[in-house]
């Protein structure tokens, strides 16, 4: 008997140890502070996106101003593909 009540009380301590033996509430605090780490680079990878985008809008504009018709070039290379024929993007815009 006394076997049987020792196996008994080890399945109640079971719930409190998890795999590599970090308790619940370790790792409810491991994935939250794995979430809050990770919603923090999300905002700044949404900052790093956004001043990429203004970057590519100047560029764009600039090369408007010089008489470079994108979407021409873009109509022009979409053509090409279908042929097979994919010339370097540093060409086309030449």
């Amino acid at each position: 008997m006394a076997i049987k009540e020792v196996k008994g009380k080890a399945k109640k301590a079971a719930p409190k140890a998890r795999a590599g033996g970090a308790s619940k509430d370790e790792q409810i605090g491991f994935h939250k502070g794995a979430l809050s780490t990770l919603a923090k680079e999300r905002e700044e990878m949404l900052k790093i996106l956004s001043i990429v985008e203004q970057l590519m809008q100047m560029h764009v504009a600039a090369l408007k101003e010089l008489g470079i018709d994108l979407e021409k070039v873009a109509k022009q290379a979409a053509a090409q593909a279908k042929k097979g024929k994919s010339a370097p993007l540093e060409k086309q815009l030449r």
